[in-house]
């Protein structure tokens, strides 16, 4: 689908990276590379943020994308880059729009940088589908911390493993010294490039906790980390712009622009520490489909903006789970919005609309009760996967309009100690299985499911239309 209406041009116009202009010819050619890894916790990350963060302080507009459902990896990214930061994903975005959102940030900068997903072969579909489906070549980093001359056959064997995979070298992770430096080097192929290698360097690591890294916001030496890793490349080759891609425009659907099916309709969003796990692709669909957002916290906020419907993101609600239980005047105000008003609370935005939340360490707080249920946070991932589910929730013989398929993550560590009343399931996206339970009180949808908007505009306006 198109969010932006995109004009072909006369015979004879160019489109320039950099230039900011609105029309651009069928295809165009744009510097890019994914970044990929044999495993998660590889340095995928730090990477990607050091290229991004190199090449911006050089003048470029680097635009970065990230493979997959993540939240916490793209902040970092769009601190990096100072542009915003969005999903690809052949699934749950499409290839589609994948293919639109690469083709439009390809009109508009000098360089495109993806960060993978797990290892690079992993998932179904993979870092590999993607960068093999767009042509983009695999910059690949390695952490070699634990490792010597088996560097050289790793390598290899991500190289080779399919030949039609675009590669165009290495980057060795959180290398010792220079003498294990010059070993990883030696162990090479000679068909094998080692484009940079990242020193180990605990004061550079960034820190970690159970959903992944910590949101950029929350790191206060993030921006000298940045400077440094961009240090550590910038007499690297990585320092050059890679070669350049040549990306098409979507012929699907490139003609048609979205109806106003939500003019005039003010969304409240909450948005603080405890609610930042929201894709901005939902956000720009919102406003493409006629919607005002305002933005409030149930933290610091004592009232609600004005609004005709909410939107409760996932986020952090167990870290700080004390304020949100004593701001009384906030709860008192969401209980009364959310019996009168469309509401879609995805994840941690649900736990605050249940009875109670408990912590690991036995703590327990009552929240806004807007659900019947309760959960309870746990030291081990309880969902994790992709997942679908399909409108009307009832059964088949049930009366209501069908409107499709909407697609989205799950990714939590909490469950319900007291299970809410379920008006239906969403199903894996890789076995069909039953998954994360659908809440749907009046206009309340609530579940542990994360949405992603685009993937069914006019479902988005439904559930969101007074």
């Amino acid at each position: 689908m198109l969010l932006r209406r995109v004009l072909k041009p006369e015979k004879g116009l160019t489109c320039k990276p950099g230039s900011r202009i609105e029309r651009c010819m069928d295809s165009v050619q744009c510097p890019a590379i994914l970044i990929a890894a044999p495993a998660s916790g590889q340095g995928k990350t730090t990477l990607t943020a050091a290229l991004a963060r190199l090449h911006t302080r050089q003048g470029k507009k680097v635009r970065v994308f990230k493979t997959g459902p993540d939240f916490i990896d793209p902040t970092i990214h769009q601190m990096a880059s100072g542009q915003p930061v969005h999903q690809l994903d052949l699934w749950m975005v499409g290839e589609v729009e994948c293919q639109r959102l690469l083709y439009q940030a390809a009109c508009d900068a000098d360089l495109i940088l993806i960060e993978g997903v797990m290892g690079m072969f992993d998932g179904t579909p993979s870092s590999a589908d993607l960068a093999k489906r767009f042509g983009i070549p695999i910059l690949a980093v390695i952490d070699a911390g634990a490792m010597a001359q088996t560097f050289g056959a790793l390598c290899h064997g991500l190289a080779s493993y399919d030949p039609d995979l675009p590669m165009i070298g290495f980057v060795a992770n959180r290398v010792a010294s220079h003498r294990h430096g010059e070993l990883l080097r030696n162990s090479l192929r000679p068909e094998t490039r080692l484009l940079a290698t990242l020193p180990k360097d605990p004061e550079l690591s960034l820190p970690e906790r159970h959903l992944g890294l910590q949101l950029a916001e929350e790191q206060s030496d993030l921006p000298l980390k940045l400077e440094r890793w961009a240090d550590t490349l910038a007499a690297t080759e990585l320092a050059r712009l890679p070669a350049m891609v040549t990306l098409s425009s979507p012929v699907e659907s490139t003609d048609q622009a979205l109806p106003l099916g939500l003019a005039g309709v003010r969304i409240a969003v909450a948005r603080d520490e405890a609610f930042a796990f929201v894709y901005p692709a939902n956000l720009d669909l919102l406003q493409q489909l006629g919607a005002s957002l305002v933005y409030f916290s149930p933290i610091h906020d004592q009232q609600l903006p004005a609004s005709d419907a909410l939107y409760f993101p996932g986020g952090y609600p167990e870290l700080h789970l004390e304020a949100l239980a004593n701001n009384t005047c906030m709860k008192a105000a969401v209980l009364q919005a959310v019996q009168q008003r469309p509401t879609v609370a995805e994840c941690g935005g649900m736990l605050y609309l249940l009875e109670t939340l408990t912590l690991n360490s036995g703590e327990r707080h009552e929240l806004v009760g807007a659900i019947r249920g309760s959960a309870r946070m746990g030291s081990k991932l309880a969902g994790l996967g992709s997942l679908k589910a399909y409108w009307p929730l009832m059964a088949e013989d049930e009366r209501g309009e069908d409107r499709g398929e909407l697609r989205g993550h799950t990714f939590h560590y909490s469950s319900f100690d007291q299970t809410p009343e379920f008006a239906g399931f969403c199903r894996s996206n890789l076995t069909g299985r039953q998954t994360e339970g659908l809440i749907q009180q009046e206009r309340l949808l609530a579940s542990y499911a994360h949405w992603y908007f685009p993937s069914n505009p006019a479902l988005a306006v439904a559930l969101f239309k007074p």
